[in-house]
């Protein structure tokens, strides 16, 4: 049953000094390698890791700073740990953390290392969905798995192995099979291009551009984990048919990261916009966006045209709308909820009774029997769920946004809905708001959406209002 895994596995697990793979350090590593199912090699080492361990990890590891004062750094063990690693599937018990603090170990050395990776965690949810839990201690329970040196690199890696190979004897081949495809998303790559395309693409936000036989990409497409999504266009098994198209005209792609998923939005749709990718069916320029106004209530609503729209004046404004249609069509469904009239909310143009006053579902605006005034307070509540919200900020906020691996940080500028620019520190983002004012940038319906769920979800102590009449650049 073990034929079903790769040929060439490192079962690695690592003891650091905390949980963020960015600043925190590895104390300890250990790797199995396995070869057509069998162990080939067992490797442990501690790892000085320049730093002290706090007192909380050396009661759950057991290693204390006395144990790694002379152990070798990862600097020192580098070369040794790549070596064992080159050309294996990497598989550890919750991989991404494991995964992350290897690459990060190298990166500092500016060593470039990347894998195929295989949690175990996320193979036992595929294969066990009725089971509530699938850390390692419930892994040994289920499987009836011995157990020696807990929370030590070596013994959990040899814990980690014998849960995989125990998952593997407890189910059908095939299900095993198509569980670790689906998981590593294993790519199928089109004869155009060239069979080491995706090894060296960055495993963090940002965005992917597919190009064919021109100097304009034929789609564009944003992701958390670019290695992941672009190779998840070729796995062949899970292909849609626009990934089917795309695989027989890209012959190159280019990926821009960003600092993370906000940044990668943000791009995706301005070079959508800028770049009219022939692949693409979202995000384009839609010139036939409307709003509803009513700022009078006297006088009948009114549609207003995008071209009209100004996003500092946004009192008795209702939408975006994709286009007069949509617009036309809800406004029909509210007369029938709220008793309105056709004709005074212009959906209708007649001389006399509405079509809606002939079925009794009006109550006259449109022959005197009520005031333009009654009518429209009645609309006002119908429409406040797609109020256009004003600005809630002074002025202009910069949005900070910090890379998860590289820890590197971008400031979004953002004034009444619309991104100015990206800074990469205090200094560009005080040029850009020199520079840049809301009035000088149209208005993006899709920005603005992305921007209202962002803020709505974010930690609001990475939203900063910009002070323009103080020098300190950021204020809460």
């Amino acid at each position: 049953m073990l034929s079903v895994l790769p040929k060439k596995l490192a079962i690695v697990d690592l003891e650091t000094t905390g949980m963020t793979a960015t600043s925190d350090r590895i104390t300890e590593i250990g790797i199995l390698l396995i070869e057509n199912g069998e162990v080939t090699e067992e490797w442990q080492s501690l790892v000085n890791p320049e730093c002290t361990i706090p007192v909380e990890i050396q009661a759950l590891t057991g290693i204390t700073d006395a144990m790694v004062a002379n152990a070798p750094t990862f600097e020192q063990l580098a070369r040794e740990v790549l070596a064992r690693l080159e050309g294996c599937l990497f598989v550890a018990h919750n991989a991404r953390f494991d995964y992350g603090f290897v690459k990060n170990a190298f990166r500092r050395l500016e060593i470039p290392f990347t894998a195929d990776v295989l949690c175990t965690v996320r193979l036992s949810r595929r294969l066990y969905p009725d089971y509530p839990s699938h850390n390692l201690d419930a892994l040994i329970s289920r499987h009836q798995l011995t157990s020696h040196d807990r929370h030590r690199a070596l013994g959990d890696a040899r814990i980690t192995w014998a849960a995989l190979a125990a998952m593997c004897r407890g189910n059908p081949a095939e299900s095993v099979t198509a569980a670790i495809k689906a998981l590593l998303k294993m790519p199928s790559l089109p004869p155009q291009l060239s069979p080491g395309v995706l090894d060296d693409l960055p495993e963090g936000p940002g965005v992917y551009l597919f190009y064919g036989v021109n100097a304009l990409p034929i789609y564009v497409g944003k992701s958390v984990n670019l290695r992941d999504r672009v190779r998840s266009h070729f796995s062949s098994d899970y292909r849609s048919a626009n990934d089917q198209r795309l695989s027989t005209e890209i012959t190159r792609i280019a990926v821009e990261e960003t600092a993370g998923e906000l940044g990668a939005l943000l791009r995706e749709a301005q070079l959508v916009k800028s770049a009219l990718p022939l692949r693409n069916h979202r995000l384009r320029k839609n010139r036939q966006i409307v709003f509803i106004r009513l700022t009078d209530l006297s006088l009948p609503a009114e549609m207003v045209p995008f071209a009209e729209f100004d996003p500092g004046k946004t009192v008795g404004m209702y939408g975006p709308f994709p286009a007069k249609p949509r617009a036309k069509a809800l406004l029909q469904r509210l007369a029938a909820d709220y008793a309105l009239c056709w004709k005074a909310l212009g959906v209708q143009q007649t001389e006399g009774a509405c079509f809606a006053r002939q079925l009794h579902r009006c109550r006259g605006a449109c022959v005197g029997a009520e005031s333009m005034m009654q009518h429209n307070l009645r609309l006002l509540d119908a429409l406040s769920e797609h109020r256009f919200p004003a600005w809630p900020w002074k002025g202009p906020i910069a949005i900070k946004e910090t890379h998860p691996d590289h820890g590197w940080e971008r400031l979004y500028l953002v004034d009444r809905w619309c991104h100015l620019g990206t800074a990469g520190d205090e200094g560009e983002l005080w040029s850009l708001f020199a520079s840049k004012h809301a009035d000088e940038v149209e208005f993006d319906p899709d920005v603005y959406r992305l921007m209202r769920k962002h803020l709505a979800q974010s930690d609001k102590s990475d939203v900063r209002v910009i002070a323009p009449q103080r020098r300190l650049p950021l204020e809460q």
